[in-house]
């Protein structure tokens, strides 16, 4: 059964605003680090930002934070990345990530092994 969806990509102009959405099973949710990683064609893979389930601690990269805003809804077990004022260098696929290695503290890194990853979703940012 399914364990981890993403929904809410798309093109957006400079300026504008998205939200992520991230519908997972309860195994893949509770008091797990849960996030999202972006890749852009030909730049590596990084993290975005993430949220504790358990308490609601998030991290941000640098390059979003302030713009971005990660939270939870437990009713649905779906977290979600509101981003607004995107930028072109926001231009990427975005994963959503559950943490596999049981992390309390959540991190935007480790090895794509130590992350149940989702299929992506694109996001567009055009000038």
């Amino acid at each position: 059964h399914v364990q981890l969806v993403e929904s809410g990509g798309g093109s957006v102009e400079t300026g504008g605003s998205l939200r992520l959405s991230c519908a997972l099973s309860q195994l893949r949710y509770n008091n797990k680090c849960v996030g999202w990683f972006r890749q852009a064609p030909g730049k590596k893979r990084e993290g975005v930002a993430m949220i504790y389930t358990g308490d609601g601690a998030t991290t941000y990269s640098d390059p979003v934070k302030g713009r971005f805003a990660i939270s939870q809804d437990n009713a649905d077990n779906t977290v979600y990345l509101q981003m607004n004022s995107l930028k072109v260098d926001d231009t990427a696929t975005y994963f959503c990530v559950s943490d596999l290695q049981g992390r309390k503290k959540c991190t935007l890194g480790g090895p794509p092994i130590s992350w149940y990853w989702g299929q992506g979703t694109q996001v567009t940012v055009s000038l």
